[in-house]
């Protein structure tokens, strides 16, 4: 029988990992069964799979080399594929979608260097953000004054430990809401705005914002487009993508492209499960 295998993380965080659960049972229904099972498991290659989906790994980015080395030891294809997922990784393709003409949220990248010389990027903001570019779920993410010494010592903390760092302007219109832009099988699916806690910039759940369904603008469908376009692989070879976008709906600016483990918001678009299974099930030739 044909099996996918879905990879989750350890510990007690797998337990929230609702929308795996809803993929599984829409596998079911076209006769494809499924086990989840932690990528950092040491009997994961004991599994007996026809592809690996990538899900919930949240913690991923504190041991990317050994996430990587995993996925390159799996023998059954992957999906979102092991290329897009090393290129996904670091917030640094956000310059390649820059220089392919994406309109981005301006980012410099930073690289650990001589602290001593550190000048922080300018931008015309009154508030910086500053994060490391291998992250997720808004760990390490600070937002300053511009040009404050808070906000060097908190890139310096990051450089030092040898972590390269981006530096981007704030958006304050994130406090109206990120737009989050789902692709399933190449095709827009549904969208999300999620909206952040009074007085916070974080957009996350465990951070106290709130997810509410969002009928994206002409103008933030073309920047999702345009942004898995220039991806390395092209949206025809991704099961599944989450663009997200800031700013004005006519003039949106891309925040992120999620491509390996995004939370796809199944529960807030009927059939989108079911979508995510048809791809699965074209991936397979089935």
């Amino acid at each position: 029988m044909t099996t996918v295998l879905l990879l989750t993380c350890d510990g007690a965080a797998r337990e929230a990992d609702v929308e795996s659960k809803l993929v599984m049972e829409a596998l079911t229904t076209y006769g494809i069964a499924s086990t989840m099972a932690p990528w950092s498991s040491p009997s994961l290659h004991d599994i007996d799979a026809d592809l690996v989906l990538i899900r919930s790994t949240w913690d991923y980015t504190q041991r990317l080399d050994e996430f990587l080395a995993v996925l390159a030891q799996l023998t059954a294809p992957i999906a979102n594929p092991l290329s897009i997922v090393k290129w996904n990784a670091h917030k640094g393709y956000l310059t390649e979608l820059a220089a392919a003409g994406v309109p981005i949220v301006p980012t410099a990248v930073i690289t650990p260097g001589k602290s001593e010389t550190l000048t922080l990027p300018s931008f015309e903001s009154a508030d910086v953000i500053v994060k490391p570019a291998v992250s997720a779920g808004a760990v390490g993410v600070g937002k300053f004054a511009a040009r404050s010494a808070q906000a060097r010592a908190h890139l310096t903390s990051i450089l030092d430990g040898g972590n390269d760092a981006l530096v981007q302007p704030f958006i304050s219109d994130v406090v109206d809401g990120e737009r989050s832009i789902i692709h399933l099988g190449g095709r827009y699916s549904h969208a999300v705005r999620k909206i952040p806690a009074t007085n916070d910039f974080r957009v996350q759940e465990f951070h106290g914002g709130t997810n509410h369904v969002h009928e994206p603008s002409t103008a933030e469908l073309a920047v999702a487009d345009a942004a898995l376009a220039a991806a390395p692989c092209g949206p025809g070879e991704l099961l599944y993508a989450r663009v997200d976008v800031v700013g004005p709906v006519d003039q949106p600016l891309l925040m992120e492209v999620e491509l390996i483990e995004p939370e796809l918001f199944l529960p807030f678009a009927p059939g989108s499960a079911d979508a995510l299974a048809r791809a699965v099930v074209s991936s397979l030739g089935l």
